[in-house]
């Protein structure tokens, strides 16, 4: 989709970014400055998809992973039963160790049938950052960013 379509007719570029701070850096700056930011939209351009990779997923890491999950899990159904009946103090520890139990079974057929080695965190990034703002407030956008750039750090208009 061109980025004339995403800015749409009443659409205007306040400012284009090398970074997402920096975009929100501006959005930052004008709602410190009572700004409608409600009329403000953040839009990245050159989008493209990234994996970083953490290391190996091995059976012991997926297993280990499975029983933290499940514990925490466990621990937290057996706060519910350990407040509802106290003096069954027994069914934290079933549930945590139920918990751990599940935990480890359902990351071992999960391991088992996903077949990657590895572990990674998906990331979509973007080449440039545009602030857009509503037209009939572009001006006053323009003028409160310029002023408080051109203002010292510290003071307030």
């Amino acid at each position: 989709m061109p980025a004339d379509n995403i800015r749409g007719p009443h659409k205007v570029v306040l400012g284009s970014y090398n970074s997402y701070a920096a975009a929100q850096h501006a959005v930052e700056v004008l709602a410190e400055h009572k700004f409608p930011v409600e009329h403000l939209t953040i839009v990245g351009t050159g989008l493209r998809y990234r994996e970083l990779v953490l290391g190996r997923w091995t059976w012991g890491r997926a297993l280990v992973a499975g029983a933290v999950t499940g514990g925490w899990l466990g621990l937290l159904i057996g706060l519910v039963f350990l407040i509802v009946s106290p003096w069954a103090a027994t069914s934290m520890i079933s549930a945590i160790v139920l918990g751990i139990v599940f935990g480890v079974t359902l990351a071992a057929v999960a391991h088992a049938t996903h077949r990657r080695s590895f572990a990674a965190v998906p990331a979509i990034t973007a080449d440039r950052y545009e602030v857009l703002v509503d037209a009939e407030f572009a001006e006053v956008a323009r003028r409160v960013l310029t002023d408080a750039l051109a203002s010292p750090p510290g003071r307030t208009s």
